[in-house]
């Protein structure tokens, strides 16, 4: 089944972007994995009049079904508009590894698509990313690509190296390239396991200075950009999971970048944890209990209450447009 992304409800994320940057915040693009984490998102984001961006991998596409995702996120739209609420919604293809990938995406109702050429010579990364970017823009969905390389795992992908965008090449990349928006590596790390306790984990700030003087006004990615919450880590290995100790990236860091060209930060790994710790937590509460609607729904709440904290104390979106008359 194919679509345009209009015919879904769906908007793109240049005017998304252009109002956050003019308006010092930054955009909550929040990775779903299944219906309830996409509940949690999208709830949150209408009660606190947060723009949205649902975002997901090519592996959760495979998951879900790809017919079945453009449907889900309608449905996210079409409850947003009961709900009272006037939030801009977007669904994003996050990392998408070459452009049958993108294609296929935009041909579903994506409204937005990632093209992730980092790992490729930045000639080979400039001639991929146009590639998509001309089939995109022809159909007006936007493109997200990405100079610099994040250390750490993500959708079971793990990479040592962790290189810093280099601000000398932003400016060529972008021209060349005719992309709407441009993931950077300036500190922030794939997966649950970004930081040792007792790290002290701090963005190159200065790094995405000279990039803004660079491309003035023009929006800049995060990914990798989980807080990785201690009170997740210890109620998921409190009922009965094992996962090591880390830290993520702080709130306070995140909020300074929010306030310069951030347009746009990825969160992920946090939802996972907020999700898993409060689903351990009722099944170890209620052994007997074989209802999904009631396991599954403590772990919807429990992630949207958190990402509802988050849209407040980090993104700075709340009341950046109608809030939703249904909380």
């Amino acid at each position: 089944m194919s679509y345009n992304y209009k015919e879904l409800g769906l908007v793109n994320t240049r005017e998304m972007f252009k109002k956050a940057n003019e308006n010092g915040y930054a955009v909550p693009a929040f990775n779903f994995n299944n219906l309830e984490q996409a509940l949690a998102i999208i709830e949150a984001c209408a009660e606190t009049g947060s723009p949205v961006i649902l975002q997901c991998s090519k592996e959760v596409i495979e998951y879900i079904g790809a017919t079945m995702i453009p449907l889900i996120a309608k449905g996210a739209v079409d409850y947003v508009k009961a709900s009272g609420s006037e939030i801009p919604v977007a669904l994003h293809l996050d990392h998408g590894s070459n452009f049958e990938m993108a294609k296929k995406c935009i041909d579903l109702g994506f409204s937005s698509v990632m093209f992730d050429g980092s790992h490729y010579p930045f000639a080979e990364n400039i001639s991929k990313t146009r590639e998509i970017v001309e089939y995109a823009h022809l159909k007006n969905v936007t493109v997200e690509a990405e100079l610099g390389v994040l250390a750490g795992v993500e959708e079971g992908k793990k990479v040592e190296k962790h290189e810093f965008t280099r601000p000398e090449e932003v400016e060529n990349f972008v021209k060349q390239t005719g992309v709407d928006s441009l993931a950077i590596a300036i500190g922030t790390s794939h997966g649950a396991h970004k930081f040792k306790p007792g790290d002290d984990p701090k963005l190159k700030l200065e790094v995405l200075a000279e990039i803004e003087r660079k491309i003035p006004g023009f929006p800049i990615v995060l990914h990798g950009s989980s807080a990785v919450p201690k009170q997740y880590i210890e109620m998921i290995k409190q009922y009965g999971g094992i996962i090591k100790d880390a830290i993520g990236i702080s709130d306070t860091e995140l909020r300074k970048a929010t306030r310069s060209a951030v347009a746009k930060i990825n969160v992920s790994t946090d939802g996972s944890l907020a999700f898993t710790g409060a689903l351990r937590k009722a099944l170890a509460e209620k052994p007997e209990e074989f209802d999904l609607k009631k396991y599954l729904g403590a772990a919807k709440e429990e992630m949207k209450a958190y990402y509802k904290t988050k849209i407040i104390n980090v993104f700075g979106s709340e009341g950046a447009y109608k809030k939703s008359t249904i909380v």
